[in-house]
């Protein structure tokens, strides 16, 4: 049996003052479609965030296309790859935001200070560290850090008011350590967190990702699956594909357990949503699912997938 290609997925970003960015955006599209890339990538006068995928040779090469670029001097990156290409084209954006918090944040200036992997256990495991996970509440019930706090967001957009009403109740000087799933959402809540006046502020470099790639298991203090935004759903220890797949219907990953619910029906609904959604989502969500099922009869992919998946990045 003829053995599948393995793609390699890379998830980058990096906070900087960006300029040129049409011309930025006009020659990723051209490199990426040569390279047969696929992914999002956004940029913004704060910078660049992504997630890509493709040959390892070819995400080499963009990636250092776009280390040439001035304002560049480094890059979080984080390398994954997964047996089939959970992408279905490239996009390149231009946004107000690379992670839209809709907040005025100079994050070059003020976030707080990276802590390595090999070294959160530690900061974590202190009784005078409040641990806070910047994720939104679909992310963070399939999986977070022991002890951590979880703001119950539903978009980043809701973690400044989150965040205020805490200023509100806990001492300035407390030591504080955030973490999101590749790095760039605890980076800029680190900056908005220092903005109201907190002092110490943690954040774990390259995110639950690189912590999970590096960190052994029987050493590690994640409790569950990390939900990633691609086709993958969600990953465990050692970046392994997990077993969450997403309802297409209201997006929440759904475990095996889920599945077998009655209330589950692929495309359609889960035990989530299914006493939200109305009899005409419901046979549109049918008719959906439908013309995805002869799409990939045909061999092809279905765009419909493209807009099933959540906007927010890592």
């Amino acid at each position: 049996m003829r053995e599948q290609p393995s793609f390699t997925v890379a998830a980058l970003y990096h906070f900087t003052q960006l300029g040129d960015l049409d011309n930025k955006k006009s020659r990723l599209e051209f490199l990426c479609e040569k390279m047969q890339i696929r992914g999002t990538i956004l940029l913004a006068d704060e910078g660049i965030n992504g997630t890509i995928a493709g040959n390892l040779s070819a995400i080499k090469d963009i990636v250092a296309h776009i280390k040439t670029w001035n304002e560049i001097d480094h890059i979080e990156l984080k390398f994954s790859t997964s047996q089939k290409m959970n992408f279905n084209r490239m996009k390149v954006k231009i946004k107000k935001e690379i992670v839209t918090m809709g907040q005025e944040i100079n994050v070059g200036k003020d976030s707080g200070q990276y802590v390595k992997p090999q070294d959160w256990n530690s900061l974590i495991s202190r009784d005078d560290v409040l641990l806070i996970d910047t994720r939104n509440q679909y992310e963070t019930r399939i999986g977070n850090f022991q002890k951590a706090i979880d703001p119950r967001t539903d978009n980043f957009q809701q973690f400044p008011k989150w965040a205020d009403d805490l200023k509100e109740e806990t001492d300035l000087n407390t030591k504080i350590a955030m973490y999101c799933t590749g790095g760039i959402r605890c980076e800029k809540a680190t900056a908005y967190m220092r903005q109201l006046g907190f002092q110490e502020i943690y954040h774990l470099q390259g995110g639950i990702l690189k912590y999970l790639e590096e960190i052994p298991e029987e050493e590690s203090l994640w409790e569950g699956e990390c939900f990633v935004f691609d086709d993958r759903v969600s990953l465990q220890h050692g970046l392994q594909e997990g077993e969450y797949a997403l309802c297409y219907a209201c997006q929440e990953p759904i475990s095996a357990e889920d599945r077998n619910s009655s209330k589950y029906e692929e495309g359609v609904s889960c035990e989530f949503c299914y006493e939200t959604i109305t009899d005409e989502q419901r046979n549109n969500f049918r008719e959906r699912q439908r013309q995805i099922y002869l799409a990939y009869s045909r061999g092809e992919n279905h765009l419909g997938m493209e807009a099933r998946r959540k906007q927010e990045k890592y």
